[in-house]
Parts: structure tokens; C-alpha cells; sequence
């Protein structure tokens, strides 16, 4: 076999563990908001090629599944329904479509002073914990498979090596998986009775969102989030490759192609997406940063979609261990709000910090909720609202703390 065809199939298997990276995270999601997991690999791997199309196919980024949104999508879900849910997802893709048309005009910078670490490290951390308690539910119905499913999660990040350390929830799921086979706690009658190819069930079925603007304005502001982590892992994306990829293509482009993508995610029945840094994490580990690998990631994802038995078995994971990964996972993710404040040397001895900090998270586990008429927004929305303007009403001179 010549080079060139040793190359290219280097890459094609390199395309598929890349997806096997993003694989626990990108079908996680749909499982514990009550989304179909085939339709969110179908809108991964589609909105991973509509970002490379926007982006002129010089990004080596893989779009998959949001946890930011986990917490707003169970909360919208019972006030609205999942397709007014749905509906109020595509707001999602409205901020990034302003937030690209900023950057465009003003540049970073002014990103950077609506919202400093200051504010989007509190949000973060509420992403994380907001939904504590539900974790803490689902890992009740059976602890031995939750701790047995998080031990393992904990075990692989902490003492494995390599790939194989970027893919703890992949693990954690698969010892859960087989302990629960072992107990008998596993309903394979549905797998069985699967057909093996089918579209995914929101794409078999497709209607357009049920559209209303409590639930469009409810998801609004959460995406400020996603947002400004889209534009930290751009950076480091171009770190790993070597590439200025906020000059060329321009962040504007990143942008508008994450929203795009998170767009045709809420009309096709999924969650919405983000990019993903365990994929680059991988890139980093293998020294492969080409493109056309990610692109081949994102068409065995929609592969991956229409085999009907894969997606029975996903759904046939026990609650409990699901469970007992969010514990770890949840925590994480919080821990990765505190990390943002301690690296951008958000000093916490200032009195302004300590009001914007504090009334954000109070205001977000304590469930605040502002209403007017039928219209209700609450949780992280209502508190990265409230976080944005104290950081731009409170003072900055004048402070002479310690």
C-alpha cells in the first residue's frame, strides 16, 4: 500500500477514537434530559460540518453535546414541554449570532468587559451544581451501581494514562453497565426487538419547535457561558495546532458556526452543542490536529446514529448509573467555575467581586425567580443576567481594600 493510502487510513482511525472521546459526553446529555441519543450524535456530527463549512474547514474542532444546558433543559421541560423546550433552544443560537457579529465589529475585547471572569466563573459553577439534587436522586435507586460506576470514573482520571485517561464517563458507564448485567438490573428485551438501522426518533418524526418566547427568552442568557468557554478553547485549539485561528478564519466565524450548528440541533429534536476540549485533549496527546479527522469523527457519529440496537442500548443504562457519574461530573464542572476565578486572579478580598460572586450564587441555588404576566425566568439565566449588570452598574474606582 502506497503512502498516501497508509496516511488516509491513519486518519480514518484516528477520525473514530476521536469520536470515542466525545461519544460518553455527546450521548450523556440526551439521556438526562429525556432527549433520543441517536438524534444528538445525528446533530453532532451535522453541526460539526456545518461549523467547518462556516469556518472554510480550518478548524480541527468537534461540536458534541452541552452539559450547560442540562439543568435549564429539565427545568424549561416542565413548565413548557420539550417542544416549547426545543423552541426556546434556538435562542441559543441568537446570542451566538450577536456575539459574532460583536467580535466582528468591536473585536474580543469588548466580550471581555461584558463578561469578565468574574461573572462567568459564578455561572459556571451553577451549571455545575444546580442540579446536585437530581443527581443524587438517580444515584439512590441503587448506590452499589452509582459508586461502583463513579469509583471507576475516578479511577480512570486520576491514575490512567494516555487516551484512555480522556474517556473516564465512557468506563464509569461500561463497569456500571456490566455490574448491573451481573445483578440482572438490565431490561434487554428492548435491544433485542430494535431494528439494526433507523433514523433517529426526533428526525423519523420531525415537526418544527412548538414556538413561545418564555421558554426562547428562559435559554437566552445561559448561553453566555458556552459562549465565552467557545472562545477560550478556540485559543487553545490554535495553541495545540500551532495556528492563529481568531485571525484566520476570524473568531467571528467560530461563532457563527457554533450557532448554526446549536440552531439546526433545536429543529432536529437534540440538545444543543458546544466544542468539545476532550477532542482537542486527544489531539494534543496524538499530534494530530489535521481537519479532515475531525470531519471524519463527525460522519461516524451520524453513522453511529442510525444503528437502531446502539441506540436501545444506551437508553437501557440504569438510572442509577448515569447517577453516579453526574456525581463526579456536576462537581467538575463547578470545580471548573472556581478554576476560572483562581486563573484570571479574580481578587476576592474586593468588595465589588465579593457582591457580584455572591448575589449570583445566592440568587441561582436559591432558586430566585422574577415573573411578570405568564413570562418566568429563573435559575442560571436570571442569575448571569443579574451578574452581568452589577458588573456593569457597581464601581471599579476607588477600592481600597486590602
Amino acid at each position: 500500500m502506497d503512502t498516501i493510502g497508509l496516511t488516509g487510513m491513519r486518519k480514518g482511525i484516528v477520525g473514530v477514537q476521536f469520536l470515542f472521546v466525545a461519544f460518553g459526553s455527546t450521548v450523556l446529555v440526551p439521556l438526562l434530559v429525556g432527549l433520543d441519543p441517536a438524534t444528538a450524535l445525528f446533530t453532532a456530527g451535522l453541526g460539526t460540518f456545518i461549523f467547518h463549512f462556516v469556518t472554510k474547514g480550518k478548524v480541527p474542532i468537534f461540536l458534541g453535546s452541552s452539559f450547560a444546558f442540562i439543568a435549564p433543559i429539565i427545568a424549561a421541560s416542565k413548565q413548557w414541554g420539550m417542544p416549547g423546550t426545543l423552541a426556546g433552544l434556538a435562542g441559543v443560537s441568537l446570542v451566538y449570532f450577536v456575539m459574532s457579529a460583536l467580535v466582528k465589529w468591536q473585536g474580543r475585547r469588548f466580550l471581555d468587559k461584558l463578561f469578565p471572569p468574574v461573572v462567568i466563573g459564578p455561572v459556571i459553577i451553577l451549571i455545575g451544581l444546580t442540579l446536585s439534587g437530581s443527581a443524587v436522586d438517580m444515584a439512590k435507586t441503587d448506590w452499589l451501581l452509582a459508586f461502583v460506576s463513579l469509583i471507576t470514573a475516578i479511577l480512570v482520571l486520576s491514575l490512567a494514562k494516555g487516551l484512555l485517561k480522556l474517556v473516564p464517563v465512557i468506563c464509569g458507564i461500561i463497569v456500571g453497565y456490566t455490574v448491573a448485567l451481573c445483578m440482572g438490573k438490565v431490561d434487554l428485551a428492548p435491544v433485542a426487538a430494535a431494528p439494526w438501522f433507523a433514523l433517529p426518533s426526533s428526525i423519523a418524526s420531525f415537526h418544527l419547535p412548538s414556538f413561545s418566547w418564555e421558554p426562547f427568552l428562559y435559554m437566552i442568557p445561559v448561553a453566555i457561558a458556552p459562549v465565552i468557554e467557545h472562545i477560550g478553547d478556540v485559543y487553545v485549539v490554535g495553541a495545540v495546532a500551532q495556528k492563529d485561528f481568531v485571525k484566520d478564519p476570524g473568531l467571528h466565524r467560530t461563532l457563527l458556526g457554533d450557532g448554526l450548528a446549536c440552531l439546526s440541533a433545536a429543529l432536529l429534536g437534540g440538545p444543543p452543542v458546544t466544542t468539545y476540549s476532550e477532542v482537542t485533549g486527544a489531539m494534543s496527546i496524538t499530534k494530530i490536529t489535521y481537519p479532515q479527522v475531525v470531519r471524519i469523527s463527525a460522519a461516524t457519529a451520524i453513522v453511529f446514529s442510525v444503528i437502531g440496537k446502539l441506540s436501545s442500548l444506551l437508553q437501557s443504562i440504569p438510572s442509577a448509573v448515569l447517577g453516579g457519574i453526574m456525581l463526579l461530573l456536576f462537581g467538575t464542572i463547578a470545580g471548573v467555575g472556581i478554576q476560572n476565578l483562581v486563573q484570571h486572579h479574580v481578587d476576592m478580598n474586593r468588595t465589588r467581586n465579593i457582591i457580584i460572586i455572591s448575589v449570583t450564587l445566592t440568587m441561582g441555588i436559591g432558586g430566585a425567580v422574577l415573573s411578570w404576566g405568564s413570562f418566568a425566568i429563573s435559575g442560571i439565566g436570571l442569575s448571569a443576567i443579574v451578574g452581568v449588570i452589577l458588573n456593569l452598574v457597581l464601581p471599579k474606582e476607588k477600592e481600597n481594600e486590602a
